[in-house]
């Protein structure tokens, strides 16, 4: 069964309403072959696109309103960093900044703990320009391990090493910590980046599962497994954002605590390639410019490489049915998972294309972007804003009663114009 929310219901306001309505009209593509800025014609003003999430799981209505509140805070800074004219990558890491400082999120700051209770993170960030991609698995100590991974993608560009060395893309571990450190990254004790909740959530799972591990008959750990099934989309909570910038490149970045109660050394899907995160420029093959950010299990989204996946989907003429398609096909009855009894997993989805105004003038040019979102959990905190909105828009989707979990989906989302005038 899928439940499917309203695409067109969280429209309104996302740019000026005037543009918003003319997003049907003619549109001519002008996308180069060649995507260097240099070839750009100049343009006056700001601009630029920013689309976050909060995790994928489940967001209480106790909380809704601190949820809320980051992924507003998350717009703000990665807008500033646009206004301020940085490139797509910039800003999408500014936005993870925020995200992983929040107490409220499982990235960063109150990360959850694993079964040795301590704090181990995973990030990746991806640039659609250069198609770099950095990330690090299972690091400790280190207050925003986005900011290495970003560390790694800049470090990439450079080219090769002394000796001929080809620069990591990927670091784990200890070696993933010294590295950054070694590179001017401040190191932060793992205690310090625990939370009352976090240690609080960790105390409790840990009860619940010495309690578990006593109790041998076969009724108790089908019961145990049932319970652990039921409580599973609570701590599903990774944080990402895509970004769209004035030139048209995109950017897309995710980050976790992982799992709560995960075994030390684990790298979820936040660290993986074509699992957590996905940018693409357009080019010869590509029609749009694509970025994909994911949230949930793990497991789920590295056997189904999702964030790859709803790439490539939105390719498709119609974005949203692409992506709902993508949804069901790739995730929840993917082969990948047919022993899976739920599927767990969102995403969120940019994509653009630059395209010229025939009417009034032949100066004014703009971005065509299409973002959405996606979830088989229970829930999924979202916020947008464009560099030309005063404030961000924020969202919590949740799946449509009497829907099941892991077995169907939402889908919602909008369209909104980048206008600029060319010199």
């Amino acid at each position: 069964m899928i439940g499917l929310s309203n695409y067109a219901g969280v429209m309104e306001g996302v740019m000026n309403s005037a543009e918003e309505q003319q997003a049907s009209s003619p549109l001519t593509n002008s996308w180069s072959n060649k995507q260097e800025s240099s070839e750009n014609p100049k343009s006056n003003g700001v601009g630029g696109f920013v689309l976050v999430h909060a995790g994928a799981g489940y967001h209480s209505e106790s909380k809704a309103k601190e949820y809320k509140h980051v992924c507003k805070r998350a717009c703000q800074r990665a807008v500033a960093q646009l206004k301020a004219g940085a490139l797509a990558v910039e800003a999408v890491a500014a936005a993870l900044v925020e995200l992983e400082d929040s107490p409220f999120t499982n990235a960063g700051m109150g990360s959850n703990l694993n079964l040795s209770g301590e704090i181990e993170c995973d990030a990746s960030i991806m640039d659609g320009k250069s198609l770099h991609y950095g990330a690090v698995g299972a690091i400790s100590g280190i207050k925003n391990p986005v900011l290495v991974a970003n560390r790694l993608l800049n470090e990439a560009q450079k080219g090769k090493l002394s000796a001929g060395r080809i620069p990591p893309c990927f670091l784990v571990g200890r070696g993933a910590h010294d590295w950054a450190v070694s590179h001017g990254i401040p190191s932060c004790p793992s205690e310090k980046m625990a939370t009352k909740f976090s240690l609080s959530a960790y105390k409790r799972n840990k009860r619940k599962m010495e309690l578990a591990e006593t109790m041998e008959t076969g009724q108790t750990k089908k019961r145990r497994q049932s319970s652990e099934n039921g409580n599973s989309s609570g701590c599903l909570d990774t944080v990402g954002a895509v970004v769209v910038d004035l030139e048209g490149n995109v950017a897309a970045a995710v980050s976790s605590g992982g799992l709560a109660m995960k075994h030390s050394g684990r790298v979820g899907q936040a660290a993986h390639y074509g699992c957590g995160c996905w940018a693409e420029n357009a080019c010869n093959m590509n029609t749009y410019s694509t970025a994909v950010s994911t949230s949930g299990c793990g497991e789920h989204l590295i056997r189904t490489m999702l964030a790859r996946e709803c790439s490539a989907a939105m390719q498709s003429e119609d974005a949203h049915h692409a992506l709902l398609e993508a949804m069901q096909n790739k995730f929840i009855s993917s082969p990948f998972l047919v022993s899976e009894d739920r599927v767990l997993g969102g995403v969120i989805v940019l994509r653009c294309c630059r395209c010229m105004e025939t009417q009034p003038s032949q100066n004014i040019q703009g971005i065509l972007v299409e973002f959405l979102w996606s979830h088989t959990t229970e829930s999924m905190c979202v916020g947008y804003m464009s560099a030309q909105d005063s404030k961000a828009k924020t969202h919590i989707s949740r799946l449509p009663p009497g829907t099941v979990p892991g077995q169907s989906l939402a889908i919602e989302g909008g369209v909104c114009r980048l206008m600029t005038v060319v010199e």
